[in-house]
């Protein structure tokens, strides 16, 4: 009797110890989101719970494009950019190595389409070939690397600036800009192509240009876009850091086998209306360690032609600022 009321006893205070310790807090990490597709596996990982599984909780702070991200990145205010531009990643490296370390890469072909060139409904019968824009008013998606980009690629059917212009717009206007006739048609990026076939505003001329004039195939993987952290919070939190990009996997794994309940996802999430999140085309979400060597080829090509037009200073091996977990 005794020793059943010892062990009572026991078991009581066993539960009231339990009871009065604080939960294990989750470990927050601070994200750049700029809210696009390419953003999917951020949304994902949230909304299927993989990073709450791992006891990860983001802090997501609104950031348009890629500039603003790398500023955050460059001053330590966000541990990861759920999307940054390759170009202007390695651009920020080259002026604080390591600033950007990609743990992911989101490749963009013919087929899973992301940048392309559109032209005005009015012009389309006149328009049939990126040569054809000789002569005309574009615009070009904002930044740097997007504005060169379309030119490198113009430059490559034989367009130099004069035969042309061109001018960089926010992508929140590209939309109207188009309906609205301030442009012939220009350098654009999903979802608003989508969008402008959708009103009956534009057409696109061709999609996959990257892949297509930079790197010698329209179904080369153009990594134009990827998930990035910064070196600090690899180096101070690594057992974070690495959880975070399991989660990331998670839902890259996922997209893959469940592209149409993924889609889903966009529809609270970025710019995307409602009644085109089914049509938004998906991209190549790949995760850094599971590149192979053609792919890093490829990335090392875009990445050589970004110096070519200016906005990466100078030669880089692009592998430096990869990480795998």
């Amino acid at each position: 009797m005794r020793r059943r009321h010892f062990l009572s006893m026991i078991g009581s205070a066993a539960l009231a110890f339990t009871a009065t310790q604080p939960a294990f807090a989750a470990d927050k990490v601070t994200v750049g989101v700029f809210p696009i597709s390419s953003s999917l596996p951020y949304f994902v990982a949230i909304e299927k719970g993989y990073f709450k599984e791992l006891n990860i909780e983001p802090e997501t702070v609104r950031l348009m494009g890629g500039p603003p991200n790398v500023a955050a990145l460059m001053t330590n205010q966000i541990d990861a950019a759920a999307v940054l531009v390759t170009l202007e990643g390695l651009n920020a490296n080259v002026k604080k190595p390591g600033v950007a370390m990609y743990i992911a890469m989101h490749s963009q072909t013919a087929t899973y389409i992301m940048e392309q060139f559109v032209v005005r409904e009015g012009l389309a019968d006149k328009v049939k070939t990126l040569a054809d824009f000789k002569g005309l008013k574009l615009m070009s998606a904002p930044g740097p690397a997007n504005l060169n980009t379309a030119k490198g690629i113009l430059a490559k059917v034989g367009l130099k600036e004069g035969d042309y212009t061109i001018d960089q717009l926010d992508m929140g206007q590209h939309v109207n800009a188009m309906k609205a006739g301030t442009f012939d048609g220009g350098y654009t990026l999903e979802p608003s192509a989508t969008i402008m076939h959708k009103m009956g505003v534009a057409k696109t001329v061709e999609a996959g240009v990257i892949g297509k004039y930079i790197l010698g195939s329209p179904q080369a993987d153009a990594f134009a876009a990827g998930c990035a952290l910064s070196t600090e919070f690899i180096t101070k939190r690594p057992d974070v850091a690495k959880r975070f990009a399991e989660g990331w996997g998670k839902a890259v794994d996922f997209i893959k086998k469940n592209p149409e309940e993924a889609r889903k996802y966009l529809a609270k999430n970025t710019l995307t209306p409602d009644d085109l999140v089914d049509s938004v085309p998906m991209l190549g979400y790949t995760m850094v360690k599971d590149m192979d060597a053609k792919q890093l080829d490829y990335l090392q090509k875009f990445t050589d032609f970004g110096t070519d037009i200016g906005v990466v200073p100078e030669k880089i091996d692009v592998k430096k600022y990869l990480k795998s977990f």
